[in-house]
Formats: structure tokens, sequence, C-alpha cells
């Protein structure tokens, strides 16, 4: 953009011209474009510095100064910094239990196989359940992530997929636009390359239905490449959440003070020291010298001042710190202790012990369940429109649910001595209970198989059958 687009760009917003966003990012005024979206990065860097452990408000604490009777300055005492990951452990915890176990894809449509595992194929390909809990994780420490669907040309020139976690702290800007239905209705993405001459150069990628705009920040403006989309839609998956640890944290402040005021304390206090009621006669003993013997004057004494223990409240206030932090975040206490405890549980005994976590991760379901929704959408679009438009009319036609799983798996021979049991009753057909055994990898082949064993089975009856025929005959 040159200096007349610039100065024009500037008089017609002093004079109150109203552009709306394509328009002013077909004058490739981005800038001002950037500015009718909402911005989230300071909003996540803040989270992130609560979540990251170098970054605590503990850490701001300062070594105190000692002085001498008139003043004079002696040393420094440290002082201990002790941040606590409470952020992270609670952040982990939240994750395993949504996606600790894979999405779970079903076909609901008909006539749609092929696309159904080209499908699920591609999201081996683009490593997809990694993306997700990574882009999971992010979302519950800044608070927002956002997974990009990148398609390219590969060397040999064909079409392709890769997807791109994008957060702050992976030094991305994320940028949105929605509706007053909450719909995204455009999405940017900035970030730094390094280009020829050593230069790092700011670029923002912007997304709407139609059009993708790659936009480099020059020295004379923004210059712009507009290209259509081929997807048909926002390539971009949006995680956003409060973060995990956020309603806890002023717990979790105060408990990282008292954990590293008490090392103070243990630090000035927690070694004896030696207080003698008269003179002593001899030298003091050398601390390498396995024999101690003082000797004495005028009935003296000799003992060792200890600092016992911390006062009782102080023990009460960090035990009910450590609760309310973890069941406030409806985190469970795991630890090694408490998993030797639950050896021998069945899963849905588990479930129950660590029902806290399981109730966080129905409430993130809620979002979740249009997550997966939306990637589903997403997929059957980049497949149909750009990767394997052949077949665009079977993935239009494709159908898709998906499952969450239990982190700890299910109580699988209870499932399936009821599937038997209804199955013997006749409440179930053979198909579908075939499809619902755990033991089946791949339900069609394994009907396909009892199909084939079966027709081999009637041929052989049938030959009996002729056998004992020409036998009565005879």
């Amino acid at each position: 953009m040159g200096l007349l687009n610039i100065i024009s760009n500037e008089v017609k917003a002093a004079i109150g011209y109203q552009q709306n966003f394509a328009d002013l990012l077909t004058a490739k005024d981005v800038t001002r474009a950037l500015s009718m979206m909402k911005a989230h990065a300071e909003e996540a860097a803040n989270n992130l510095r609560e979540y990251k452990i170098d970054t605590h408000k503990v850490m701001e604490r300062k070594d105190r100064a000692v002085y001498d009777k008139k003043g004079n300055f002696l040393r420094w005492s440290k002082r201990w910094k002790i941040p606590i990951p409470y952020p992270q452990f609670i952040n982990e915890i939240s994750l395993v239990f949504l996606y600790g176990r894979p999405v779970k894809w079903q076909q609901l449509s008909t006539g749609t196989d092929y696309a159904f595992q080209n499908y699920k194929d591609w999201l081996n390909e683009i490593h997809f359940n990694a993306k997700v809990r990574e882009a999971k994780r992010l979302a519950g420490a800044e608070g927002i992530s956002a997974i990009l669907y990148h398609v390219y040309r590969d060397s040999d020139n064909k079409p392709s997929l890769l997807l791109n976690v994008l957060s702050r702290e992976n030094n991305d800007d994320i940028y949105t636009i929605r509706d007053q239905y909450k719909r995204i209705t455009a999405f940017a993405w900035g970030y730094y390359l390094t280009e020829a001459g050593n230069n790092t150069v700011y670029h923002v990628d912007i997304y709407t239905k139609e059009t993708v705009y790659r936009a480099k920040r020059g020295k004379m403006g923004w210059e712009v490449e507009i290209k259509d989309n081929p997807i048909g839609k926002i390539p971009v998956l949006i995680f956003e959440q409060t973060p995990e640890h956020k309603e806890v944290q002023p717990m979790i402040e105060r408990s990282e003070i008292m954990e590293s005021t008490d090392a103070d304390t243990n630090d000035r206090f927690s070694n004896p020291a030696m207080v003698a009621t008269s003179e002593i006669l001899n030298s003091l003993p050398k601390s390498e010298e396995e024999a101690k013997l003082f000797i004495l004057k005028n009935g003296g004494d000799v003992r060792y001042l200890t600092w016992n223990e911390a006062s009782e409240s102080k023990k009460n206030e960090f035990e009910r710190l450590d609760k309310h932090i973890l069941s406030k975040s409806f985190t469970p206490n795991i630890d090694f202790d408490n998993m030797k405890s639950l050896g021998n549980l069945s899963a849905k005994a588990i479930r129950k012990v660590m029902l806290l976590a399981v109730i966080k991760a129905e409430r993130h379901k809620e979002k979740h369940d249009d997550y997966m929704k939306r990637h589903a959408n997403l997929m059957t679009a980049i497949l149909g429109n750009v990767l394997d438009y052949r077949h665009k009319a079977e993935y239009d036609a494709l159908l898709l649910r998906h499952e969450f799983q239990e982190p700890f798996g299910e109580d699988v021979s209870e499932l399936l001595a009821d599937l038997s049991k209804q199955y013997n009753d006749g409440a179930l057909s053979r198909e579908t209970y075939v499809e619902l055994s755990y033991l089946v990898k791949d339900a069609k082949q394994e009907i396909e198989r009892l199909k084939q064993e079966e027709t081999e089975r009637m041929e052989q009856q049938m030959e009996l059958n002729k056998m004992d025929v020409f036998g009565g005959a005879e």
C-alpha cells in the first residue's frame, strides 16, 4: 500500500468515513480491520503468567537487606520463592478426563463407507487426537487456543492438509469477529516470520468463508494478497474456556506465600542454638569431633534452644487451602498413595472415586460437543472441496456421530454379558450384537465372515442331507 493510500485512509477516517470490514481489507487497511476484531492476546498472556510457575506472584519476593545497629548494610538475606504447580496439575487432570482416550467416531449414513474410511484415515494422517489434546491443554492454561486447518500442495503438487495449533505460548495472536448468535464470521492469525536480511516481519492471515487475506506489514504500510477460500468455511476450530485454575488462583497465591515464608522461618529457627548459663572453661568442640565435652563452673548448664513446630492454626490453613484448591477446581487428589488403594477396583468404581473430575468433564462436553461437530463439518468440507473433490457427493451425504470415551475404559465384561443376554432373549439383532462387542475390531468385516461361515455350514448340511437320502435309497 502506497503513501497516497495511507493518507487517503487517514482522511476518510478523520471525516467519519464508514468502511466495513471487507472494504477495509480490500483497501489494504489491515490496521483498522484488526481494530474491528476482538484481540485475545493480552488476556491470554495474563492467564499464561498465572499458569507458568516462573511468573507467579511469589517470584516477585525480594531478598531482605540486613543492617548492623548503626544502619550499615551487612548482607542480603535470601527469601525463598517457592511456586507450586497447582495450575498444571489441575489442567492435566481435566485434560485426561476429557481427551485421555481418543474421540470415537461412528457413521450414521448409508452408502458412504468410502468417505467414512477416508475421513478416519485423514484423522490419523494429520494427528488429530494429539492436536486436540494440545489445543485443550493450551486453552485450559490461557483461556483460548485454536486449531488452524491449513490446506497446501505437497512436494508432489498434490493437495494436502496439516493442523497448526495456535496459542499465546507459541507467539500467536488470535483475533475473532462473531455475529449476534456467537458464530465466527472472521478469524485472523498474527505471527512473526524472519525473512531475508534477518528481518523479523509481522504477518496476519485473515479468513472469511469466501476469502483469505494474507497480509504482511511493510515499511510503507501493509502488503495484502487476496485469495478465494476453496473450503467454503473458515478453517479454524477455536477452543474457549475459563482457565482451569482461574477460580482458585487467589488460594494458590496464598499457599505459595505461606510455603515461602515458612521456608524462611525454617532457615532462621529450625537449626538448634546452644545456650550456656555459666562460663565454659574449655574451648568448644569442633564440628568434626565425635566427642563433645563441656566443662562448666559454678553449677552452670548447657542446653540447645530448638524450634519444635509451627503453630497448629498454620498447619490447618495449609490443609484447608490444599483441600479447597483441588475440590473447588473439581480436581481429585491423585497421588501414589491414593492410587494404590484403587488397585482392584472396577472402572465403574474408579469413576465414582474420581467423581469431581467426571463432573468437570461433563461440563466441558457442553462446548466440546459443538467443537467436534464443527470439526466433522470442516473435515468433510475440506475432503469434498479440496482433497478428494471427485467424491464430493459422498462426503456431503456422510453423517457422523462422535462419542467421548471414559479415561479408564469401561467394564467390558459386564457389557458383553449384558449384550449376550439381550441377544439370546431376542432383543438385539446379530449385527447390533457384533457392532457393540468390544472384541470385534471391524464389525462390517466380522458380519461378512459370519455370513460366509453360515453359508458354508448350509452347504455342508445339504451335502450331508444328500448322502442320507442316497444311503436310505440303497
